[in-house]
This record gives C-alpha cells, sequence and structure tokens, in this order.
C-alpha cells in the first residue's frame, strides 16, 4: 500500500477507522516527489539517528527507517502511535506523546529532524529544538510557506521568528509544496525549509536577555525602534535614543530593519548599561 495514493491512504484510514484530526493539525502528504524532497533535504547517511515529528500513518516513517540508523517517532494520536508499533522495523522507536514534552536529552547528539508538522506548532516548535541543550545538527521540515518565508527573511522584513532562528543557524527554502498535494487540503501552501543549525550562535550572548531585548524591539512594530524599546524595556527616550547611537544605528531605525549583526552590536550595548 502506497499512503502518498490517495486512494490507498483513504483506505489505510477507512480500514483504521480514523479520520484526520483537525485538532492535531493533520494533513498526509501525498505526493512521493515531495516526500522525496524533504527527506533529500536532510542530507541522510546510514549512520544518522532522525527525530519525526507527528508521523501519522508512517508515510515517511518507513523510507526514514531504510535510509538511517535510528528513527525516533514522536506521535501525539494513540490511535497513530499503536499503528505505529504493528510491524514496525527494529530500527523505528515510536514514542506516543506531546513532542513538546519530549525529553530532547535522550537524542543522540548531532540527531536530526525530518518531518511534516502540524502548522499550528511550527514557532513553539522551532524555539523548542534551536535553544535545546542537545540541538539537532539540521531539520528539514515540511512548514507552512508563509511561516518559512519569514523564517528565511533579509533586514528589512525581519520578525522575532527570523532572529531567533537565523541566531541559531542558516535557513534555506529549498522547495515549495501546493496545497492540493495533500489531504485533507489545507487552506494554504507549504514549503520545504531545511535549517544548519550551527555549532555556535551567531554571536555570543545570555540568551535570556538578548531576547527580553529582541522582543522589546519588536513589541510595536508600526514604531521606530528608539520607541518600542523605551516601551519594552521601561526606559526614557533619551536613553534609547542614546543606545542607537552607541551601536552605531540610526535614529529612525525599526527592528525589522536590523541584521543579527547590529542586533549584536546593540545587544552589547545594552548589556554595557545594565537595561536588560
Amino acid at each position: 500500500m502506497d499512503l502518498t495514493n490517495l486512494n490507498d491512504l483513504r483506505l489505510a484510514m477507512q480500514l483504521a477507522g480514523l479520520k484526520a484530526s483537525k485538532g492535531l493539525g493533520q494533513h498526509f502528504l501525498v505526493d512521493r516527489l515531495s516526500l522525496d524532497a524533504v527527506m533529500v533535504a536532510g542530507e541522510l547517511t546510514p549512520e544518522d539517528t532522525v527525530l519525526e515529528i507527528g508521523p501519522g500513518l508512517g508515510t515517511m516513517t518507513v523510507p526514514l527507517t531504510q535510509a538511517v540508523s535510528q528513527v525516533v517517532a514522536v506521535e501525539q494520536d494513540p490511535v497513530l502511535a499503536q499503528l505505529l508499533e504493528r510491524d514496525r522495523p527494529t530500527n523505528l522507536k515510536v514514542v506516543a506523546g506531546d513532542i513538546m514534552q519530549f525529553d530532547l536529552g535522550t537524542l543522540p547528539e548531532g540527531y536530526k529532524v525530518v518531518a511534516n508538522i502540524p502548522y499550528y506548532l511550527t514557532s513553539n516548535l522551532l524555539r523548542r529544538l534551536l535553544e535545546a541543550e542537545n540541538q539537532p545538527q539540521l531539520l528539514s521540515l515540511l512548514i507552512q510557506k508563509e511561516v518559512a518565508q519569514r523564517v528565511v527573511a533579509k533586514p528589512g522584513k525581519m520578525s522575532i521568528l527570523a532572529v531567533s532562528v537565523q541566531y541559531y543557524g542558516q535557513p534555506e527554502v529549498v522547495q515549495m509544496v501546493p496545497r492540493q498535494l495533500f489531504w485533507p487540503p489545507p487552506n494554504v501552501d507549504s514549503a520545504i525549509l531545511q535549517i544548519r543549525v550551527g555549532d555556535q550562535p551567531a554571536f555570543e550572548a545570555d540568551r535570556d536577555k538578548l531576547f527580553r531585548l529582541v522582543k522589546a524591539g519588536f513589541g510595536e512594530r508600526r514604531k521606530m525602534l528608539k520607541n518600542s524599546l523605551a516601551g519594552g524595556l521601561n526606559m526614557s527616550m533619551e536613553l534609547a535614543a542614546g543606545l542607537l547611537d552607541a551601536a552605531g544605528l540610526a535614529p529612525t531605525a525599526r527592528a525589522q530593519e536590523l541584521s543579527l549583526p547590529e542586533w549584536e552590536r546593540l545587544y552589547r550595548e545594552t548589556v554595557r548599561i545594565g537595561v536588560v
């Protein structure tokens, strides 16, 4: 049975007495070429351990087990998790539970993430994976197109999400995947996002202090950065303007315009005077 074939997928769901769960954001990919592209973006080797999130019926799980040393598949739907346990290959470990509660420390260092993840989970999941003590070395994710575009944005269109991801790694949109290649089809198109996680972040920083600064900067997107910082960090407008000047930023700068090196300079100044 080929689960990338819509008729086979519908039959498999019917035989299992299942329906796609809107609450869990279940949209099954029914295109073999796109599935293969997600795996190719994972740059898999026979020695790899792969974390698959939301494997569903196992459409990608089985090919993954044939390509790598071990697959750890975390599935929140208990019925689907139970189905994956049936006749599972010896190199597949199925974990029934919420990926946000899964202990990433149980995975070997240098693991990879390959997954078609629920749209509603994307931002929180990226943060959890990238901020983890045991980070993956590479992620290949099928996510909402608009979110993928936000992740890879350049200065001028940056967001908290873009800064957060680009601080830890190098994201790239590999390929677009139209909504009609899923069943049931979502309301938006998708994209394959690859993230190479660096050995070190873009610059050394106290993570809590850095992202307090970033969140303050993006707190009021329509305002200039000095206004947002003054409000978000509870400082005077004069002090906020002085920070920008000391960091070599224009007084009219806005958060979405800043590059990572510019955030670094601004962070250094805020730490120097102790406002974060």
